[in-house]
């Protein structure tokens, strides 16, 4: 008897399929995918919908939906000039057919002609003014180029790129903005990258053990002994999931009895692109061992162990911090110190980005802090990392800019699973207290 989830292919499947093996750059419509697979319009939009958020087509204006070639999250920091004309409002004068290329750097053209050239490499992209000579230069060294202000170009110009296939794009920003908002692009890209998915631990060709829901007690003990652990997933017959059975629910049981008698239904599940963190935090707070990972249909794709979560997420701690977020930034200007009795003692200064419109600080940067404090004073006594499950802040007096403060927090009870943590922050000159916080916390490295 076969146990592992089979493919049943939808007429979703098919067409997603269908789009998936076109050449990059063809065009796609509702119609022509209606009329070449035999299926309604409405099926054909929602397949192409899903294609889109799957990244296999993207809609561009003027051009269409198009078949795109899919970013890895390995290159996820690296942008298409197609993304860039989104980013910067822009239109493309020319050049469409290289709206799918890699951009490997930006340039800003502001110097002459001859010193700008050294800097431009394939992949590269100009950033610069109606000058038409530089826009050829750039061209010729496999380079696109963004023309900042509105302004457009000669007709020799695009020309060449559609020849060439780089793009030729026009914004009516400034140059300097231009570039911010192509340089947050790329800092927003990283932040994303250093964040593990499910996707990213789940082998692509995973197979999948599981129950139907007609297979009986004896069928279980059968995939219990062949699998070697007693937690399965269970599926109707197109393989969505239904219900999980574990050891605990056959307790009593009768050798005939089918799963769907004895099974939890409406189970935990999960999707590809679900954050680790996110899984672990609800395998945690469920208090869930095996957790289903499934599709948009919610067919079974594959399952995840609370070790799988807490392998990767070690492995998460190991990485280097690609871009940071904006607790990393608060916490950043902050240093630890120990006072007489030994106990840590955080300190930094209030910075102008800290504060609220009456000049004074947060209280939502002033509960980050706490909660970071908090943080790294468990780390401290024990590994691994943690789910707030209760925060009660106090917030006694306004600080401004440039005050200095310290965070001073205490471990109440820290159990195998529980940690209780009281947090106070205070004026560093006065002793003053500003803020005070109790928090309760879940950790997730128990197995």
């Amino acid at each position: 008897m076969d146990y592992t989830a089979q493919e049943t292919a939808t007429k979703h499947e098919q067409i997603l399929k269908y789009i998936e093996n076109l050449k990059i750059g063809s065009k796609i419509s509702v119609r022509k995918i209606a009329e070449k697979l035999a299926v309604s319009e409405g099926t054909a939009y929602r397949a192409i919908k899903e294609a889109d958020n799957l990244g296999l087509v993207s809609t561009k204006e003027r051009v269409g939906t198009v078949r795109v070639e899919k970013k890895l999250r390995d290159n996820i920091d690296k942008l298409t000039f197609a993304e860039v004309v989104n980013i910067v409002d822009g239109e493309v004068l020319g050049g469409l057919g290289g709206l799918q290329k890699t951009l490997y750097k930006f340039v800003i053209g502001a110097m002459q002609q001859d010193a700008m050239m050294r800097y431009i490499d394939p992949g590269s992209l100009l950033i610069v003014g109606n000058r038409s000579k530089a826009h050829i230069c750039a061209l010729e060294q496999g380079a696109g180029v963004l023309i900042t202000g509105g302004f457009g170009t000669g007709e020799e110009v695009k020309r060449l790129a559609n020849q060439l296939e780089l793009p030729i794009i026009s914004s009516s920003y400034d140059t300097f903005t231009v570039a911010s908002m192509i340089n947050r692009a790329i800092y927003d890209r990283l932040i994303k990258k250093k964040i593990l998915l499910i996707e990213d631990i789940v082998p692509p060709s995973m197979e999948v053990v599981v129950l139907k829901s007609h297979h009986t007690l004896k069928d279980w003990q059968r995939l219990n002994e062949q699998a070697g652990h007693s937690r399965f997933p269970v599926v109707d017959e197109w393989n969505r999931v239904i219900g999980m059975i574990t050891s605990k629910d056959l307790i009593g049981a009768e050798p005939e009895q089918t799963m769907d008698k004895l099974m939890t239904r409406n189970p935990l599940t999960a999707a590809p692109n679900t954050s680790v963190a996110t899984a672990a935090h609800m395998m945690v707070w469920e208090g869930i061992d095996l957790l289903p990972i499934i599709d948009t249909n919610r067919k079974i794709m594959a399952v995840i162990s609370r070790k799988d979560v807490l392998k990767a997420m070690q492995h998460i701690q190991r990485q280097p911090q690609n871009g940071e977020t904006f607790e990393d930034l608060i916490w950043s200007g902050f240093a630890e110190e120990r006072n007489k009795e030994g106990y840590p003692i955080f300190r930094g200064a209030i910075t102008p980005q800290m504060t609220n419109q009456l000049g004074t600080v947060s209280e939502g940067v002033l509960t980050i802090l706490m909660k970071q404090a908090a943080y790294h004073i468990v780390q401290d006594i024990k590994k691994g990392d943690l789910v707030m499950d209760n925060m009660s802040s106090y917030f006694v007096k306004p600080v401004q800019i440039d005050s200095e403060i310290e965070i001073l927090p205490r471990i109440i009870e820290v159990s195998r699973k529980f940690g209780k943590i009281d947090v106070a922050i205070y004026h560093a000159n006065t002793q003053t207290l500003v803020a005070k916080a109790m928090l309760t916390a879940q950790f997730i490295d128990q197995v």
